[in-house]
């Protein structure tokens, strides 16, 4: 398969993903799930992905991105800068992760629910109490890790400077 290809098999639905992750809990793969808008990528973003992809020796990572819709529900009209097939190639493209499905709603809450990941993970910028699913996850036994903040690497701090 060329790579372009495994690029663009990363980007599923949920029953395709739900498939995937029987073959990895099958070959004892842990679960790493973690979200965002990923409005335009910066070193914040690739920074938190591969602290994700290193919790555990084996592991996958599952981003949930948020749809068109979705962004434009939490940041306002003019979001996203970046179409969703734009903002799901480039992350699909990092080689930390290995799966990028979409939710239209204003949280994954419902992904989360039907995942049950490992691990469930966010940038710095949040406290556990602020995580959306955190309690459904330490309940079924998993764990919530928080990834240091990088200072100064934030979508709406790079559009702000752009619009300046």
């Amino acid at each position: 398969m060329k790579k372009s290809q495994a690029i663009h098999q990363k980007i599923i639905d949920l029953t395709a993903l739900m498939h995937k992750i029987s073959v990895w809990r099958f070959k004892n793969k842990k679960i790493v799930f973690t979200n965002g808008c990923f409005d335009v990528l910066h070193h914040g973003h690739v920074h938190l992905l591969a602290k994700a992809s290193d919790i555990e020796e084996s592991c996958v990572v599952i981003v949930g991105l948020n749809s068109d819709n979705s962004v434009r529900q939490l940041k306002g009209e003019g979001r996203p800068v970046n179409h969703f097939d734009d903002r799901a190639l480039l992350v699909a493209n990092l080689y930390t992760v290995d799966a990028v499905i979409s939710f239209d709603e204003p949280t994954p809450i419902n992904l989360i629910s039907t995942i049950e990941p490992d691990y469930l993970v966010k940038g710095g910028d949040y406290t556990e109490d602020q995580i959306v699913g955190a309690d459904i996850v330490k309940a079924k036994g998993g764990h919530v890790v928080i990834v240091p903040y990088l200072e100064n690497y934030s979508t709406t701090g790079l559009i702000s400077k752009l619009a300046h």
